[in-house]
């Protein structure tokens, strides 16, 4: 997988390009500031980008603007945002951007090896990583304006595992119910979000961006 790093920290991302290319990735650019991100994802197009929500000089929102120019450029860039901070505004934008291949997680899920690796994987294959945090902090928001009122409480906490980025197998074994059970909920989360089954192939992820950035 080839893989352009932009993060303002040092330590971050020269432990990203190194952690990336012992699993063999190919790291095509390590960049530290905003206007240089857009520039090398135009280059190289990777297979998924990983980059830092607030880059140099201004430190405000440079990665995430540098993200959504390149995917205008690039339909579909898998793009991963890191983030020090839960940000929801910034986490609802990245959502209304684009329909696939969307993440955005805390930086201190960095150092969760496995977890990270996972959440790369599944950007890059056009599905949705959400750090556990900023759904959380989302769904609040949702549940304020009564937009979670149309689903049950364990369809919430489906549509919350699901935005995640999990598979319904392993839905079915954090919340101790049977697999049969999370498609149920699953068929009817897509059923009040108006997607029947002839949506596509990616029904899944237009549920999630649906919902969270509605």
């Amino acid at each position: 997988m080839r893989v352009v790093i932009a993060d303002d920290n040092a330590f971050i991302r020269e432990g990203l390009a190194l952690m990336l290319s012992t699993f063999g990735h190919e790291v095509c650019a390590v960049l530290e500031r905003g206007p240089d991100v857009l520039p090398a994802l135009l280059k190289h197009r990777p297979d998924v980008a990983v980059l830092d929500v607030r880059l140099p000089p201004g430190f405000t929102d440079e990665g995430l603007r540098a993200a959504a120019a390149a995917r205008e450029e690039i339909p579909g860039l898998p793009v991963l945002m890191l983030s020090q901070y839960v940000e929801t505004a910034y986490a609802a934008e990245l959502l209304a951007n684009g329909a696939s291949g969307v993440g955005y997680l805390l930086k201190d899920r960095v150092g969760r090896i496995e977890e990270f690796r996972e959440a790369m994987d599944r950007v890059a294959a056009g599905g949705t990583a959400m750090d556990p945090e900023v759904v959380s902090q989302l769904m609040a928001r949702r549940r304020a304006a009564n937009v979670l009122d149309a689903l049950s409480a364990r369809e919430r906490e489906v549509l919350a595992l699901m935005a995640e980025g999990h598979g319904n197998g392993a839905i079915a074994g954090k919340l101790f119910i049977a697999e049969t059970s999370v498609n149920k909920h699953v068929g009817n989360i897509f059923a009040r979000l108006g997607l029947p089954a002839g949506t596509g192939d990616h029904r899944r992820v237009r549920a999630v961006l649906a919902y969270l950035s509605a």
